[in-house]
């Protein structure tokens, strides 16, 4: 396998050359984003699409000029980089939860882009108690070295679960008896109306766009944080916060 020599922070995380790639994924390695170069073509380069295929990894189609900037070495045409984490499967941890007499409480992030953001939302996730934290495949910041020292290694201990088809998943998470809470300034509904005592799922959007539409008009309630100031938002970190411990809080009064 081959690394490049760019600083720390980069180095443990980057794979290049198309057969160094192929066995990445091959031993079982978690791809977290990978770069082909336009264009370009060979029997060993279709064997990587192939292998892509197999293993429903997506890749990006990008100029030459940006895979040199992430390396001066002979990449072949394909850049990969390797998760620090290995994923998890939503349809395997709810069931887990439910035959050990939990009370699910999932988080449902619509394609945050930040990766502090990131960090530090999975970090008061953790913090929290929350089960599990579910991604979009595409559309989301990286769990790069820079997201799990935000994240204070919480990424180490709460499960991610990224999936392809986003929206199926969080079907998947009402049809198995979560209500779906989304946090999103289209309602007149506060985030102290839903009983976060049942199994919940609690979706949180992007910071450009929010929730998307689909996922808004599917939820069971919409849930704003009252606002008072000037400003208009809060930052999707912060937001995540507020409207976990009032789930915390609701839960613990019933433990009483």
């Amino acid at each position: 396998m081959t690394y490049n020599s760019r600083p720390a922070r980069e180095s443990n995380q980057m794979v290049f050359g198309i057969r160094a790639v192929v066995e990445a994924i091959r031993s079982g390695k978690e791809i977290e984003a990978l770069y082909l170069q336009r264009g370009i073509g060979g029997s060993l380069l279709n064997e990587l699409k192939d292998l892509l295929n197999e293993y429903q990894i997506t890749a990006q189609q990008v100029p030459v000029e940006k895979l040199n900037r992430l390396t001066p070495k002979n990449h072949q045409g394909v850049v990969a980089f390797i998760s620090p984490i290995v994923y998890q499967k939503i349809e395997n941890i709810i069931p887990q939860i439910f035959e050990n007499g939990g009370v699910p409480l999932i988080l449902v992030l619509d394609a945050i882009t930040d990766v502090r953001n990131m960090g530090a939302i999975a970090r008061t996730a953790e913090c929290a108690g929350v089960h599990a934290i579910v991604i979009p495949a595409k559309g989301s910041a990286q769990i790069n070295p820079d997201a799990i020292k935000t994240s204070a290694g919480a990424l180490y201990k709460i499960p991610v679960c990224r999936h392809d088809n986003f929206i199926q998943t969080v079907k998947f998470l009402q049809e198995s008896g979560l209500q779906l809470v989304c946090c999103t300034e289209k309602t007149k509904d506060d985030i102290y109306a839903p009983d976060y005592t049942a199994p919940t799922a609690i979706i949180m959007g992007s910071e450009e766009d929010g929730v998307r539409n689909e996922i808004i008009r599917m939820s069971d309630y919409l849930a704003k944080i009252p606002m008072y100031g000037e400003i208009e938002s809060l930052n999707v970190s912060v937001a995540t916060g507020i409207i976990l411990y009032e789930a915390i809080r609701q839960r613990l009064e019933i433990r009483g």
